[in-house]
């Protein structure tokens, strides 16, 4: 079958110089719509959101909650359900301070994976920590997959309170069935959190279908800026639920001694919000959409494939995850034999290929797969075949240099 073609590079004023960009499960590139929308912003519409009753005042706020409004449609929630944050970090940290210390508690369990970015486990560790509850892990197989047979044996100890995992491994590539893993939680009594900081910019997702009590991603991976993530929830939950920080915006009332609470979402949007930031990822899920989720999907995962095919050639290369393409996303990490990660890294930088080497912010996974450290190619839709190419050649001049 022909590989698909998205053939936007050109949209990408970054990508214009020689270079093979395969970091963007760091971060992504931001095409020039994103770039014109946040510079209108700050040049026609500036001002503050939800406070001036003067023109300009009304404007930034359109701009700022139509934004909203298109990115809540895009992920498949409801505009008032969903919660600006700094990034998917942050979310993780509003649930684990706001609904985890009203509701974890001594001899309660958080369960996560041993997959998780650093962000979907410190928060819990914390929470643990101070609450006296317990962190569970879920193993990771050989293959990079979970067992929902392990899942449904700590279940089934009725101890959990929560499980939060990733909806793609940042490092794995692993696709979990998010939706499978809420419907077994929610049966045993536990809440789900998903972080979908590396689904949300290559997948079709409906936050309602993943069956996710929260569901958190970030802008800067989705073509859109740093400084903005977004969490998704359900409205009798987050209604429940204590602020996360307090101050402007998020009041419904302060007097001398007490405060009411201001209406979804802005509940926990204290202080002035990110607007240029909100703007600016409007515009990237508009570009997303114009492109498809379907195709962006379809063209991941050609270039995946494309990638384990060209990796597969080189006996001196191991992929670390699973092999089928229909289980993964758009990030291989591999090693190359007598290499470290570092070096694989500056070497590919010679050839003008921009990969990503460390621990990828997922030590306990480094130690349950027994590496250190590992070399890691990430996708998105500027990428081509030509690109992994590149790599290849890249790695090739890797092997001679270190290979025995």
């Amino acid at each position: 079958m022909a590989p698909l073609a998205l053939n936007v590079r050109a949209d990408f004023p970054v990508l214009a110089g020689d270079i093979a960009y395969l970091d963007s499960g760091a971060t992504s590139q931001k095409p020039e719509a994103v770039l014109a929308a946040m510079d209108s912003y700050y040049r026609e519409s500036n001002a503050n959101v939800h406070r001036g009753v003067y023109g300009l005042a009304r404007d930034a706020t359109e701009l700022f909650e139509g934004a909203r409004a298109r990115i809540a449609e895009f992920a498949g929630g409801d505009t008032d359900l969903t919660i600006f944050t700094r990034n998917a970090t942050e979310a993780i940290n509003l649930v684990a301070y706001a609904w985890g210390r009203e509701h974890v508690g001594a001899g309660d369990e958080v369960l996560i994976t041993e997959m998780e970015h650093h962000s979907n486990i410190v928060p819990w560790q914390m929470l643990c920590q101070e609450v006296g509850a317990k962190l569970r892990y879920l193993s990771v197989s050989e293959d990079g997959t979970l067992s929902l047979d392990e899942l449904d044996s700590v279940l089934a100890e009725g101890r959990v309170k929560l499980v939060a995992l990733t909806h793609v491994s940042n490092v794995l590539g692993t696709l979990n069935p998010v939706a499978e893993v809420a419907a077994r939680a929610h049966a045993a009594g536990a809440l789900v959190l998903v972080d979908g900081a590396q689904a949300v910019p290559q997948l079709p997702v409906d936050v309602v279908e993943t069956g996710a009590d929260f569901y958190a991603w970030t802008g800067h991976k989705a073509l859109g800026p740093t400084g903005i993530g977004v969490l998704h929830g359900r409205r009798e939950i987050l209604e429940a639920m204590r602020p996360f920080m307090g101050g402007g915006d998020m009041i419904g009332r302060v007097d001398f001694d007490t405060s009411t609470w201001n209406e979804l979402p802005f509940k926990f949007e204290a202080g002035t919000s990110p607007i240029a930031e909100a703007v600016g990822l409007g515009a990237a899920i508009d570009y997303l959409r114009g492109i498809g989720m379907d195709n962006v999907r379809a063209h991941e995962r050609d270039i995946t494939a494309y990638t384990l095919d060209r990796l597969a050639e080189l006996d001196w290369v191991k992929v670390f995850g699973p092999l089928d393409v229909e289980r993964r996303g758009g990030a291989v990490s591999f090693a190359v034999e007598g290499a470290h990660p570092h070096d694989i890294a500056e070497i590919c930088d010679r050839h003008g290929v921009c990969i990503r080497a460390g621990h990828h912010c997922a030590q306990p996974l480094m130690r349950a797969i027994g590496v250190n450290a590992t070399a890691r190619a990430s996708f998105h839709v500027y990428n081509s075949r030509e690109d992994i190419d590149r790599l290849v050649a890249a790695l090739e001049d890797v092997h001679a240099i270190f290979g025995s």
